[in-house]
C-alpha cells in the first residue's frame, strides 16, 4: 500500500486530530502576574483594617533616636539571615544562599499574614521543592525547624535565669500551681490523641511513620556536620537575641528604662507563655504579654505600650511592602 506523499493530501487535518489542548504562554503569564499582584492587594487591605495602629507607632517612632531605630532595623535584617541559617540547618542539600535568604523575606512576610507560623512554612515548603527536595523531607525539616527554635530559646532562657538572677525579679512571674496542672495536662492529651491517631487510624499510620523515619535519619546526618549544627542551633539561638535587639533598640529610642537583660527576658517569657496561641506572627497575646511583663520589671504602662507598638510597626509595616515584593518576585521567577 503506498502513501500519498504530503503536497497530494486532500486538505489540511481537522482540528479534532490534534493531541489535546494546549496550556497557552500568555494565559500563564497573565495567571503569574495576577498571582504576584495578590500580595500587594493583601498589603493595602490590611493597611486598610489596621490603619490607627500604622498612625499611631509611625507617630511614636517620629519622635524617637533616628540612631537607636536604625540598630533596631539592622537587628531585624540580621533576624532574616539567622532564620535562613536555621533552614539551611535542617537539611543536609546545600541551597543557594542568596535565594534561601530571599525566601524568608518572603516567608517572614506571609508570617504576618497566616497563624502559628503557617504562611513562613507554606512559602518555605514551595521554595525547597522547587530546589528539589521532596514534599517528606520538606516537611521533616521543616519539623525539625520547629522543634529546635523552642529548645534553643528554653536554653537561652535557663542561661539567663543563671547569669541574671537578681536582677530580672522573678517572684511574679512564676506560673502557679493551677497553671502547671493546666500545661502538663495540655502536654498529656496531645500525646494520647497522638498515640490514638497511631493506633486506630490506619491510613494515617504509614505515612506519619514514615516521615518519622525521614526526620530521624535527616536529623542524625545533620549532627554529624559542624556546619550543620553550628547553622542550625546558631541560627535557632541567635533569633530570639536578635528580637530583643529590636524591642530593645525601639524602646531605648523612645526612653524605657529597662536594661537589655530585662526587655531580652521579657521577650523570652512572654513568647514561651503565649506562644502556642495561634495569632499571626504572634501578634495580640505575645504583645500584651510583653506589655505585662516589662511592666512588672518597672516601665511606666504607656512607655512599655509605645514601645511594642513602634516594634510591631518596625517589624511587620516597614519590611512588609518590600517583603511582598520579593515575594512577587520570587513567584513570577517561578522560585516559589
Amino acid at each position: 500500500m503506498s502513501l500519498l506523499p504530503l503536497d497530494k493530501l486532500p486538505g489540511p487535518l481537522p482540528a479534532t486530530t490534534t493531541l489535546g489542548p494546549l496550556r497557552s504562554p500568555s494565559r500563564t503569564r497573565h495567571a503569574l502576574r495576577a498571582l504576584s499582584l495578590l500580595p500587594l492587594l493583601l498589603v493595602a487591605a490590611w493597611a486598610a483594617l489596621d490603619w490607627r495602629t500604622v498612625y499611631d507607632g509611625a507617630a511614636q517612632l517620629a519622635s524617637a533616636d533616628p540612631w537607636w531605630l536604625l540598630s533596631a532595623f539592622f537587628f531585624m535584617c540580621m533576624g532574616w539571615v539567622a532564620a535562613a541559617c536555621v533552614r539551611q540547618g535542617a537539611l543536609p542539600e546545600r541551597l543557594p544562599p542568596g535565594l534561601l535568604l530571599a525566601s524568608q523575606v518572603a516567608a517572614g512576610t506571609a508570617n504576618h499574614v497566616l497563624p502559628a507560623s503557617i504562611g513562613a512554612h507554606a512559602v518555605t515548603l514551595r521554595f525547597l521543592q522547587r530546589q528539589g527536595i521532596s514534599l517528606t523531607r520538606g516537611t521533616a525539616s521543616l519539623a525539625l525547624y520547629s522543634l529546635v527554635k523552642p529548645l534553643a530559646k528554653t536554653l537561652i532562657l535557663l542561661v539567663f535565669l543563671v547569669f541574671f538572677p537578681g536582677v530580672l525579679g522573678l517572684d511574679e512571674l512564676v506560673p502557679d500551681e493551677r497553671t502547671m496542672h493546666l500545661i502538663t495536662g495540655g502536654v498529656a492529651i496531645g500525646l494520647a490523641v497522638a498515640a490514638l491517631l497511631l493506633t486506630f487510624v490506619r491510613p494515617l499510620r504509614r505515612p506519619i511513620l514514615k516521615f518519622v523515619r525521614t526526620a530521624l535519619t535527616d536529623a542524625r546526618i545533620l549532627h554529624t556536620r559542624p556546619s550543620r549544627i553550628l547553622a542550625l542551633w546558631g541560627g535557632a539561638a541567635a533569633t530570639p537575641l536578635l528580637q530583643a535587639g529590636v524591642i530593645a533598640s525601639v524602646g531605648f529610642a523612645l526612653g524605657l528604662p529597662l536594661t537589655w537583660a530585662q526587655v531580652t527576658f521579657a521577650l523570652l517569657v512572654a513568647s514561651t507563655a503565649v506562644g502556642a496561641v495561634p495569632a499571626p506572627g504572634g501578634i495580640g497575646p505575645i504583645d500584651a504579654a510583653l506589655v505585662f511583663t516589662m511592666v512588672l520589671f518597672g516601665a511606666p504602662m504607656s512607655l512599655a505600650t509605645a514601645t511594642i507598638i513602634g516594634y510591631r510597626v518596625l517589624t511587620i509595616w516597614v519590611p512588609l511592602l518590600p517583603g511582598m515584593l520579593v515575594l512577587s518576585w520570587l513567584v513570577q521567577r517561578r522560585v516559589l
